[in-house]
């Protein structure tokens, strides 16, 4: 309720210091739109931990990191700031969550067993993890309310594992930002009144990076090195697949493009509302196998092992990484369903 409030004056805000989004031809919206809506996010997310408060280690740590990425957002919006400048508010974020002790202390890997890492690559995954998710939130925030119910979504599936463990702390820290999320979904939602802007998809990113490290990481499981990367696959995966795209196509990793998992749906007729509902599809897909990876018999999980891969496989093919651009699976189905059309007419 306090984000769905504090959106309204945070949006005349936005207006009369003129921190807009405009669009352009890599943007799919056509209308200049006020961006910032990640303050009433944070501000939400704030009130409701006050309220539910939460007993977590490192608190203050979490808290001034949070603090530190809403700020270097929120000046990115006002300013646009230079990457490298962006860059270094997640680094000093993430040093303050290594030097208070909030560590990726083990994973385990299937076929492998638990590895405990030392010091030095526990800094260095947990250093990765929190930009790496930080950014990828960031990244997917292309079409109205994407980002939002994306991290929703994962938001949900993180706290159903946390409550299955017991770990009422990070259940209370998932209700806080769910909350808050939602309230501001029904400003952001298509057609968007008002984008979060990196104000918003920074702290959404550094949110759910610190929620997986403090809720998923911790778990015993088989698979509890899989479990973080299933629960976030849509921006993780989507990251990652532009950045093989750009290296094939010899183009800077750091340059923006509009072959995004959402461009790319939108490329093929789907309508906007539409693109963004699927990729909600997605995420609750993957967040569903990861909770059945974490509490079904080792046997059952190989089958959604070859079910996760292949969605992955298609999930390459829209983002243009297969095959030269190539799209066999799409295209079979897509062929599949004309022919059966053709049958039933006939």
């Amino acid at each position: 309720m306090t984000s769905y409030l504090l959106t309204f004056p945070v949006r005349k805000l936005a207006v009369k210091w003129k921190v807009m989004d405009y669009p352009e031809l890599r943007k799919i919206h056509t209308q200049i739109t006020p961006r910032m809506g990640g303050v009433s996010i944070f501000a939400g997310t704030v009130v409701g931990v006050l309220y539910l408060q939460p007993e977590i280690p490192h608190f203050w740590a979490v808290y001034l990191g949070a603090t530190i990425i809403m700020i270097t957002g929120l000046l990115d919006d006002r300013y646009q700031l230079r990457p490298l400048a962006k860059l270094s508010g997640q680094i000093v974020a993430a040093a303050l969550l290594l030097f208070s002790g909030l560590l990726i202390e083990n994973i385990t890997i299937p076929l492998f067993g638990m590895i405990h890492l030392n010091l030095f690559f526990s800094a260095l995954i947990t250093f990765f993890w929190i930009i790496g998710i930080t950014n990828a939130i960031n990244l997917i925030d292309g079409l109205d309310g994407l980002a939002t119910g994306v991290s929703t979504i994962a938001l949900i599936s993180i706290t159903i594992m946390a409550f299955i463990d017991s770990q009422i702390a990070v259940v209370l820290l998932c209700f806080a930002l769910i909350g808050s999320n939602l309230g501001f979904l029904i400003h952001n939602f298509f057609p968007a009144k008002i984008y979060m802007g990196d104000t918003g998809s920074l702290f959404l990113g550094y949110s759910v990076a610190v929620l997986s490290m403090l809720g998923l990481f911790k778990s015993l499981t088989f698979f509890s090195f899989v479990i973080p990367i299933l629960v976030l696959a849509v921006p993780i995966f989507d990251t990652l697949f532009s950045i093989i795209r750009r290296l094939i196509n010899k183009r800077p990793v750091m340059e923006a493009d509009n072959q995004h998992i959402h461009y790319q749906l939108i490329a093929t007729g789907f309508s906007h509302r539409t693109t963004v509902l699927i990729i909600y599809l997605f995420s609750a897909v993957f967040g569903a196998l990861a909770i059945l990876f974490s509490y079904t018999p080792f046997l059952l999980t190989l089958g959604i092992t070859v079910f996760v891969v292949f969605i992955l496989h298609l999930f390459a093919e829209m983002t243009g990484v297969v095959k030269g651009g190539k799209k066999p699976v799409i295209d079979t189905v897509k062929s599949t369903a004309k022919a059966v059309k053709k049958e039933k007419k006939q």
